[in-house]
């Protein structure tokens, strides 16, 4: 009992970093806590390969229930079985690779509206200025300009409810239960944004489309083998997942890479080089950064958005030696998986170069969109926004960090606490081929 508390004060205090001397301590397999509060860990590359393949073993919905406020009863992070399977192959189409390259001119122009209200000397916050052009960056190009227009209007219904489910799921459960005025407030305000996603899906039913649609057009229209689709509230929810997890997640990663660009030594300068050798970003110029893509998969490996994850145990299985009840609540971590020295050599070391000098790493063994039939559905997505507005950044400014250690905060996204202040100490105009 002793030992337990220890190692739940160690936790609170040092979270994902403790993962790592009780995995040392323990091994792949541990619990912590009793009864309904009490997880089981499982960690490493064996363990992310054994809850990857075995999904039959386990189910999402109640591993992220906390979600559903935001993302919906629907949405591919709370579906399980056939549900998930259905929704995913309706989803899955508008998110291909050659539909992602015709994002990038409208991720670099997001990027460019930030930095062109940018001052030399000018003191910026850069999470919360990429923040806000990744969410209309995300919304652009993924539902069309009509609903990019208002998405500050869907960002401000959005983030109480974010806010809320970034707390421990005790809190939010007391929140939900109670209906406290926090609670409210952070439901009528998710009603205006869904409001307006109801009102595009409803245009779109009655017949109104044009090649701007993208996403929401699939999602409204796309029918499967058997030729069902997607009812309005489940293009609500996938559409409202795809935002929230797009940005949240997104924006944070960005943060990171930007702090690694300010402060590993000659990270920014090569980055830089090779980003004004390939010219403004298109999707055949992302090709040729392969430093900045190393930058942005050194990001994801140390800084993975998601640093833990979930799955509710659905039948009793055994691993490493291990007897695992039905009912239990398993947790796998990316942030564990990725630091380890026996999977990465001089793990805490950032070296972008080690995503381009001999093979990259197994699926099990760098994990920051998960894995198996649950994987991110907008992993793609996400790494070439990164390179797009990084790629702008370091066309057009230099920064100064005013902190050399942020510390990271969050549990649905882990992002540097405070946001990431820097002083911008030059400034370029936009280049004609960049418009």
């Amino acid at each position: 009992m002793f030992q337990q508390a220890r190692a739940l004060a160690d936790l609170a205090l040092r979270r994902y970093d403790a993962l790592i001397t009780l995995y040392e301590r323990h091994g792949p397999v541990f619990r912590l806590g009793t009864g309904r509060a009490g997880y089981v860990y499982l960690l490493g590359p064996d363990a992310n390969r054994f809850v990857f393949g075995n999904q039959h073993l386990f189910r999402n919905r109640e591993a992220f229930e906390s979600l559903v406020p935001v993302n919906g009863e629907t949405s591919l992070i709370v579906s399980d079985g056939e549900d998930h399977r259905r929704r995913r192959a309706l989803v899955r189409p508008a998110l291909h690779h050659r539909q992602i390259d015709r994002y990038v001119r409208t991720m670099a122009e997001n990027a460019d509206r930030v930095l062109d209200g940018w001052a030399d000397g000018e003191r910026v916050d850069v999470y919360a200025e990429f923040r806000a052009a990744i969410r209309r960056s995300t919304i652009e190009a993924l539902f069309g300009r009509r609903l990019a227009a208002d998405a500050r209007l869907v960002g401000d219904g959005l983030q109480p409810m974010l806010e809320m489910i970034d707390r421990m799921p005790q809190a939010l459960r007391a929140h939900r239960r109670l209906r406290t005025p926090a609670w409210r407030r952070a439901m009528a305000a998710r009603r205006v944004a869904d409001a307006r996603v109801f009102a595009e899906i409803d245009r779109l039913r009655r017949g109104a489309a044009d090649e701007d649609d993208h996403v929401l057009a699939t999602l409204v229209h796309g029918r499967n083998e058997e030729g069902s689709g997607l009812g309005d509230v489940e293009v609500r929810d996938q559409a409202i997942n795809l935002i929230a997890a797009g940005y949240d997640t997104t924006s944070a990663a960005m943060a990171w890479a930007v702090h690694a660009l300010m402060t590993e030594d000659g990270v920014w300068e090569r980055a830089a080089a090779e980003v004004a050798a390939a010219g403004p970003p298109t999707a055949e110029a992302l090709r040729r950064m392969p430093y900045l893509d190393g930058v942005v998969h050194e990001t994801l490996r140390l800084r993975p958005p998601g640093p833990v994850s979930a799955r509710k145990v659905a039948a009793d299985f055994e691993f490493a030696g291990h007897r695992v009840r039905a009912g239990s609540m398993v947790i796998y971590s990316p942030y564990v998986t990725h630091r380890l020295p026996e999977v990465w050599p001089e793990p805490l070391a950032f070296r972008p170069e080690r995503w381009t000098d001999g093979p990259r790493p197994g699926p099990h063994e760098f994990v920051p969109f998960g894995g198996g039939p649950h994987r991110c559905i907008g992993s793609a997505m996400a790494t070439t926004e990164l390179t797009v507005m990084l790629a702008r950044l370091l066309a057009r400014a230099t920064l100064r960090p005013d902190r050399r250690d942020p510390r990271p905060t969050g549990l649905t996204a882990m992002r540097p606490r405070g946001g990431l202040p820097a002083t911008v100490t030059s400034l370029a105009p936009r280049e004609p081929a960049a418009v």
